[in-house]
């Protein structure tokens, strides 16, 4: 069970990343809004251990440039 369930949470976390990918340009300055948000995104797993803390995780609210 905390197999699927972490790796539903990472294939959220992944598709919530590509929808951002485009403000890691080179090209761009990505503002420190959107760096932290991408950061939090990236640390979603962290210390997430078992299923109850996986299903309570709520990802951070999304930043729209």
């Amino acid at each position: 069970a905390y197999d699927r369930a972490i790796k539903e949470l990472r294939t959220t976390r992944n598709n919530l990343l590509a929808k951002t990918d485009w403000t890691a340009n080179s090209d761009l300055t990505m503002s420190s809004a959107m760096t932290t948000y991408r950061q939090a995104l990236r640390d979603a797993t962290t210390g997430l251990d078992t299923v109850a803390k996986v299903e309570a995780y709520e990802f951070p609210t999304e930043v729209l440039k």
